[in-house]
C-alpha cells in the first residue's frame, strides 16, 4: 500500500470521527461471548515477541488466530506457517481492526507503536493484550488507559510474571511480613558486550520486504539503519536502544522488575527520581547509556534499578533479578524461582535466624497462564491480573527513569496526578510527551 493510500485512508478514517466508534460498540458489530464460545484474535507484529504470544494465545483451547499483520515479509510469514497457513496475512493494522469478526487482537510491535495500535483497537471494539512497555512516554500511557476506560475494553498489559506462582507466593509473604520490614529494593541487569556492543552498521536501503516509512510511523522519518530495525536471527530486535522507538534496558526489562516491586510493595510509583549514568565504554550506535543508575523514593523505602554492560559479575550469579531487603530477612526472586535469606539476630552469645529460610522454584509456565488470564477476561469482562492501569503504573515509573536521566534533574513526581510537582522542569518536562509524525495521531 502506498503511503498516499495510507494517508488518504486514515484521513477518511479520521474524519468520521465518533459516529463510527459509537457504531462500533452498539453491539451491533461486536458478538457477546459465552463461556464456551471461541475468541477470534488478530496478532499485530509477528516478530520474535509478537510470536511468541501468538503461540500461547493459539494454544489456547477456545482460540482461533484468524489474522496475522506485520510490515516486514519475513516475519508476517513466520506469523502465518506460526498458524499453520491458517490464517489471513495484513500489512496494515487497521485492516486487522476492520473486521468485525475479530474480538481481540495482541500487540507485538515494536515500542512505539504500541499506544496506539492499542488505542485504535479499543475504539474498534477489540479487547487488546499488548506488549510491555505499553508506550515511550507517561503521556501515551495516560490515553491508553482512557481509552479502555472509555470504551469498556479488557486489555492485558504482557507482564507475564505477575501470572507466575512463585512471584505470587513472593508478593504474598512480602506483603504478609514474613521478612520483616522493607527499607531497600534492588533490581539489576548486568552483562558485557564490551567493546563492540551491537555494532555500528552504516546507514543503507531497507532489506527486501520492509515498508520502513510504515515501521517508523508516528517516529520521526530517518534512513534505515540495521541496529534501528534491528531484526537478526541471533537478537532480540535492537530498535530497544534508541530513543525515537524505546528506552533501552530500563524500559524494556525495568518493567518487567519494577512491575513486582510495586505489587510486592502495594505502591503506585515513586515521590523522587534520579538517575546517573552514561554511555561509557561499548562502542556502537545504540543511544541508550551502558551503565545506568536510577534511585526511586518512595513513602517507606527505596527502590534501585541498575543496569550495566561492560561487566557481568553479580549477585547470586544472576545477570537479572531482585532483591526485597526487610529487617528480618532478605528475599532474591527471578523468573527461576526465590529464595529467602534470613538476617541474623543475637540472642546471648549466639546468632539465631530472625526468620525462616525458604526456596521455591518456577511451577508453571507464566506467558501461558497470562494468555489464558486474558481469555478468561475477555469473556467474563473482569479486569485481568496486569489491566492496563497497572501496566501503566509499572511503565510510567521506568520511564520517569530515564526522564531522570536525560534531563539530568531530580524528578519530584506527583503520584496521585501522575505529572511533575510543580518546580520549572521545563528539561524534564519535554520527555513526558512526544510529537506524532504525520498523518498518525494519538487521542483517545
Amino acid at each position: 500500500m502506498s503511503d498516499e493510500l495510507n494517508r488518504r485512508d486514515f484521513i477518511k478514517r479520521a474524519s468520521l470521527g465518533t459516529v463510527g466508534v459509537g457504531m462500533a460498540l452498539s453491539g451491533a458489530s461486536r458478538r457477546i461471548l459465552g463461556a464456551n464460545d471461541r475468541i477470534i484474535v488478530g496478532v499485530i507484529g509477528t516478530g520474535r515477541q509478537g510470536r511468541d504470544d501468538l503461540m500461547d494465545l493459539a494454544r489456547q483451547p477456545d482460540v482461533e488466530i484468524a489474522a496475522v499483520c506485520d510490515v516486514y515479509d519475513p516475519n508476517l510469514q513466520e506469523g502465518l506457517s506460526a498458524t499453520q497457513n491458517k490464517a489471513q496475512t495484513y500489512k496494515d493494522f487497521r485492516q486487522v481492526l476492520d473486521r468485525k469478526d475479530i474480538d481481540a487482537v495482541a500487540i507485538g510491535t515494536p515500542d512505539h507503536w504500541h499506544a496506539l495500535v492499542m488505542v485504535e483497537a479499543c475504539k474498534a471494539g477489540k479487547d487488546v493484550y499488548v506488549e510491555k512497555p505499553i508506550c515511550r512516554t507517561v503521556d501515551e500511557g495516560k490515553v491508553m488507559v482512557e481509552a479502555a476506560r472509555k470504551y469498556n475494553r479488557v486489555v492485558q498489559v504482557g507482564t507475564q510474571q505477575r501470572s507466575g506462582k512463585h512471584f505470587q507466593e513472593a508478593v504474598r509473604l512480602i506483603q504478609q511480613g514474613f521478612i520483616g520490614k522493607v527499607s531497600f529494593v534492588r533490581t539489576w541487569n548486568y552483562g558485557n558486550d564490551y567493546p563492540q556492543g551491537i555494532g555500528n552498521p552504516p546507514d543503507s536501503n531497507p532489506p527486501p520486504g520492509l515498508d520502513w516509512n510504515f515501521w517508523l510511523g508516528p517516529a520521526p522519518k530517518v534512513p534505515y539503519n540495521y541496529n534501528r530495525f534491528g531484526v537478526g536471527p541471533d537478537r532480540w530486535s535492537t530498535f530497544r536502544y534508541f530513543w525515537d522507538y524505546a528506552g533501552g534496558f530500563m524500559t524494556d526489562w525495568g518493567v518487567h522488575l519494577m512491575d513486582i516491586v510495586q505489587w510486592a510493595m502495594q505502591v503506585d510509583g515513586p515521590d523522587v527520581i534520579t538517575a546517573l549514568g552514561g554511555k561509557f565504554y561499548i562502542q556502537d550506535n545504540a543511544e541508550t547509556p551502558d551503565t545506568l543508575q536510577v534511585t526511586y523514593q518512595y513513602p517507606h523505602f527505596v527502590a534501585v534499578y541498575e543496569n550495566r554492560w561492560d561487566n557481568g559479575n553479580s549477585m547470586y550469579d544472576k545477570g537479572y533479578g531482585m532483591e526485597f531487603h526487610g529487617t528480618d530477612a532478605t528475599l532474591f526472586i527471578d523468573r527461576s524461582g526465590f529464595e529467602v535469606i534470613p538476617e541474623k539476630r543475637r540472642q546471648g552469645k549466639r546468632e539465631v535466624d530472625r526468620s525462616p529460610s525458604m526456596r521455591m522454584e518456577r511451577v508453571n509456565d507464566a506467558h501461558f497462564d497470562h494468555c489464558r488470564n486474558f481469555c478468561d477476561c475477555v469473556k467474563s469482562r473482569q479486569r485481568p491480573i496486569s489491566d492496563i492501569e497497572i501496566g501503566h503504573r509499572s511503565t510510567s515509573v521506568c520511564l520517569l527513569g530515564n526522564v531522570a536521566y536525560r534531563s539530568g534533574q531530580r524528578i519530584e513526581w506527583d503520584v496521585e496526578k501522575q505529572e511533575l510537582k510543580e518546580r520549572g522542569d521545563s528539561e524534564a518536562r519535554q520527555y513526558l510527551t512526544r510529537d506524532y509524525r504525520t498523518p498518525w495521531k494519538l487521542s483517545a
